[in-house]
């Protein structure tokens, strides 16, 4: 089971005649092209379409393409480097010793959908499946055995997945006499490529940089904003005017605000728990009853009263460290805190607020 780049271009030379030649000439064996059916009529006839087995050619570029890219996905599964020295593979492609293919009787193959039902006796399938169980190596010989699985990728033509389709689509559209794609036809068809109408796109495009540039600018009105409709092939344009965020009151304060609002902190310096709760206290006539930052909840009022008098000293960053037992991001000065609020007062009625942009550092 040792994998050498002998062993990955001589595998890949065995291929060709494998899916280009032998299962062709068997085919062709069993149903030969002057073959009737039992109405008279022609076999190949009508959509069936007769094909013709290749015999590999090393001086044909197809050929040889299929060879170097078949080896070389090979040879990335077993990590070896890989090769394109088109003439080291024709050297090695004709040093291969290929056994004559000769088409066997008794080989069945379904000539029409109506067959498609005639499986092979259970007891062959079993029989098969024993035999390749049997061919399994033991564990003590793969010891160190690495392989890697390849997962198609379109975009990279330095690892010979499209090539690979390539090769052995137009060597198989070959047998069948079947008008060959290139490289960039195989790509946009195996990757399911849908191809962008660039007027569409730039369309697009000049009409978000409109609207940014009124950003920028700035000092805009809401109606000053535009959404955009287009269909170019139409053709039909159509503009409206946004809807503004919906505004939600926060208690009987009478403030409003909308999901594009926050409570900003920054004190110029890292607030204890406790001074956190007293700036809404304060400044915004708030009682908070719970702070969580992602899924970690830093302070709410029925936490255990020891607990609660250990970290109300504590700095804000350094509570959400140790709460969420994660590091605080090195490139991040702000952190973002969600808080369930009542009002002051005898009433105390809960309050929806927007959440709170914290500045704990850099300040």
């Amino acid at each position: 089971h040792t994998h050498t780049h002998t062993h990955t271009h001589t595998r890949a030379r065995l291929r060709t005649p494998r899916y280009f030649h032998n299962t062709i000439a068997q085919l062709l064996f069993n149903f030969p092209l002057d073959m009737t059916t039992a109405s008279g009529t022609p076999f190949w006839s009508g959509p069936k379409r007769p094909p013709a087995a290749q015999s590999f050619d090393p001086a044909d570029e197809l050929h040889l393409n299929f060879v170097i890219a078949a080896a070389n996905l090979r040879a990335a599964m077993y990590g070896l480097s890989g090769s394109v020295d088109r003439a080291y593979f024709t050297k090695a492609a004709r040093a291969v010793s290929v056994p004559r293919f000769v088409p066997k009787s008794g080989v069945r193959i379904q000539a029409n959908e109506n067959e498609a039902n005639a499986a092979e006796p259970a007891d062959d399938e079993e029989a098969e499946c024993a035999r390749l169980v049997g061919a399994l190596p033991l564990s003590s010989q793969l010891a160190g055995f690495r392989l890697t699985p390849i997962e198609f990728e379109k975009d990279d033509d330095s690892n010979f997945h499209v090539a690979f389709v390539a090769a052995t689509s137009n060597l198989r559209a070959r047998n069948y006499k079947i008008a060959e794609a290139d490289a960039l036809r195989t790509k946009q068809i195996a990757g399911k490529i849908i191809p962008a109408i660039a007027t569409t796109t730039a369309l697009v495009t000049g009409l978000v940089c409109v609207e940014l540039m009124k950003l920028v600018v700035g000092g805009k009105k809401i109606d000053d904003f535009k959404n955009g409709f287009a269909n170019l092939a139409l053709p039909f344009f159509a503009f409206s005017e946004p809807m503004p965020a919906p505004k939600v009151k926060m208690g009987g304060s009478g403030g409003e605000w909308t999901l594009w609002d926050r409570f900003e902190v920054n004190e110029r310096r890292d607030l204890s728990l406790r001074e956190f709760i007293d700036h809404f206290k304060d400044k915004h006539k708030l009682e908070v009853t719970m702070i969580s930052s992602g899924v970690s909840i830093i302070y709410s009022f029925f936490t255990a009263k020891a607990k609660l008098e250990e970290r109300m000293p504590m700095p804000m960053s350094e509570l959400v460290k140790t709460i969420s037992k994660t590091e605080l991001p090195a490139s991040s000065n702000w952190l973002t805190f969600e808080l369930c609020c009542n009002e002051l007062g005898d009433e105390g009625d809960e309050v929806e607020v927007p959440a709170v942009k914290y500045r704990w550092r850099k300040f």
